[in-house]
């Protein structure tokens, strides 16, 4: 990696060591699977194996199979118990950080320990010196970053169990940072802490207002968490105009840290009011973006996987600016980052670092065994598996990535999608199981007028902010069930998803309403006829669960009767059941 002439001392130095941990990638996981076994060897798990103190990869590979999350379930239910031994990880679980990804319809509890946050922090403090190799003066000016935290609880031992960057923004390491002149945001800690989403939405938009100048990069974690803070900025800009031409304080800000917060930054501005009128009220919003901020270089966005399906609207937004995708992480394990941040989104590689976890493959075209991280192929498809400092040995992400290439011994990769994840608007992942139980139990509400539904599909709409599932129904003979009883089946499937989908509707505003579109019959008929026409076998043919292709999104919409929405919100509640 080259270095530009005016590299600082301290982005040259992250450079330096991305180079040194890329350099002899084997040597540098064989180490950290050494220092993991010999730091855990002592627990429960790892005693269970018969181990006795190995820390080779042999005898690692030979002893310890490789898990999904249910198989460990039972050992993280008894530290969210409160039993204090040492069953994972030889040091004291810290707090546990909640996977989007589901079991039974919560969110998985991810085991971490304090030190886990300097090897996170070490991978943060890399982004932006990669960043300067790129785009030059990013420390002349602000990010604009819609950072949200969400609700967290404890669990019956008294652990937090939160996820992962709620964590992160409350920790010292967010929230004492010392000052960066590349990592000035326009948000205050006061509008990213509120836990209020509407409140902390309204703060950090009005104060990317009054710095609309001094903005190189707007982003938030998700592709989908940018198009809504736009979406508000649509909603909500008459209101903002006013208070930004007053200089009052929204009575929406209850929060009292907020509030006091925001009448410190509150003042008077009529010209800025009056730049945000005119620009607002146009029927025309695209490239709103670089009209409101004009010396924005680039979106700061995750935009690979199921967040793909927002760049047609991030481009309508920001008049096709680049979308930078900087790094790739989970609660699981943080992994790498991308040295081509301002590449293409469909040739977004993310590099992985090996010294933040030991890292294996499973092929997805045989049954063949486990491939280190310095062995795999490109042009391969794997799935992720990870042995982690805190404790999670040989554990399935459900994360498929493809093998593109090398930085210097060290393989890049492409996410390729989810394991079996089949809908998803923002951080919630539904499969299909899921959707069927949440189909039949919807159905139940039909019984009883003689119909039912005979076939179904279903479809992520992201072309409306929030985005929303819609789920295609044809129905049997028998008497229509009518708008009231369509609407209850909206509910009814709601109700059936899980805590994630949940929360996204209810306590996030990331999910909008439920949509069942009626078709009419005969109409999957008529699909697998289009299917069949384009090379599929009508022997081994099967109606897909969930449709992305363009054509046959038009044939069900051009089939609908009627379409009806979920009337009302799904139960939710943030005390996580243990």
């Amino acid at each position: 990696m080259a270095m530009a002439p005016h590299t600082t001392s301290k982005n040259a130095k992250a450079l330096h060591f991305i180079e040194e941990m890329t350099r002899n990638v084997d040597a540098v996981q064989e180490q950290v699977l050494a220092q993991i076994l010999s730091q855990n060897s002592g627990t429960e798990y790892l005693k269970r194996f018969h181990l006795a103190g190995a820390t080779d990869r042999h005898a690692f590979k030979s002893k310890i199979p490789m898990i999904t999350y249910e198989d460990i379930q039972p050992l993280i239910q008894r530290i969210a118990n409160g039993d204090r031994s040492p069953i994972l990880s030889a040091h004291p679980i810290s707090e546990f950080l909640t996977s989007s990804g589901t079991s039974a319809g919560e969110r998985k509890l991810m085991p971490t320990i304090g030190e886990e946050w300097d090897r996170r922090q070490l991978l943060y403090s890399l982004l932006m010196p990669v960043m300067e190799q790129y785009v030059k003066g990013l420390d002349k000016g602000k990010g604009l970053y819609f950072y949200f935290i969400k609700s967290e609880t404890k669990t019956p031992g008294g652990l937090l169990a939160r996820p992962v960057l709620t964590s992160y923004y409350k920790s010292d390491l967010f929230k004492t940072r010392p000052y960066d002149p590349f990592n000035v945001y326009t948000s205050p800690n006061e509008a990213i802490l509120c836990e209020d989403s509407s409140q902390s939405m309204y703060a950090q938009m009005l104060c990317g207002l009054y710095d609309r100048q001094q903005v190189l990069r707007v982003g938030a974690v998700f592709a989908s968490g940018l198009s809504r803070a736009i979406r508000f900025l649509q909603l909500k800009w008459k209101s903002l105009a006013h208070d930004i031409r007053t200089g009052s304080l929204n009575p929406i800000f209850t929060d009292k840290s907020l509030r006091e917060c925001m009448g410190r930054i509150m003042r008077p501005d009529p010209e800025l009011a009056d730049f945000i009128t005119r620009e607002c009220e146009k029927d025309m919003w695209e490239g709103i973006i670089t009209r409101i901020w004009p010396n924005t270089k680039y979106l700061d966005v995750v935009v690979t996987g199921a967040m793909a399906q927002y760049i047609p609207t991030l481009d309508y937004y920001s008049g096709g600016l680049p979308k930078a995708c900087t790094m790739y992480a989970s609660s699981e394990c943080y992994f790498g980052l991308n040295l081509k941040p301002m590449c293409d989104p469909s040739e977004v590689s993310y590099t992985i670092m090996p010294n933040m976890a030991y890292f294996e493959f499973l092929p997805t075209d045989s049954a063949a065994e486990l491939v280190d991280l310095a062995a795999v192929q490109v042009g391969k498809e794997y799935e992720l598996v990870v042995t982690t400092y805190a404790g999670l040995c040989r554990y399935r992400v459900g994360d498929i990535l493809r093998v593109t290439g090398f930085h210097n011994s060290a393989p890049q990769f492409r996410f390729v999608r989810r394991k079996n994840v089949l809908l998803s608007i923002d951080s919630d992942k539904t499969d299909e199981p899921e959707l069927q139980a949440a189909v039949e139990k919807a159905s139940e509400l039909l019984r009883e007028l003689k119909t039912g539904v005979v076939e179904y599909t279903s479809y992520a709409e992201t072309k409306t902010v929030p985005g929303h599932y819609v789920i295609y129904w044809e129905l049997l003979g028998g008497t229509w069930p009518g708008e009231a009883v369509l609407e209850r089946c909206c509910l009814a499937m709601e109700e059936e998803l899980n805590a994630v989908y949940r929360q996204g509707r209810v306590a996030d505003g990331s999910i909008g309403p439920l949509e069942i579109r009626v078709v009419r019959s005969g109409t999957f008929e008529e699909l697998m006829d289009f299917a069949i026409s384009k090379g599929a076998s009508i022997n081994q043919y099967k109606v897909p669960r969930c449709v992305t292709f363009a054509p046959i999104v038009e044939l069900l919409d051009s089939r609908i009767v009627s379409t009806h929405f979920s009337p009302s919100l799904p139960r939710w509640t943030s005390q996580r059941r243990f």
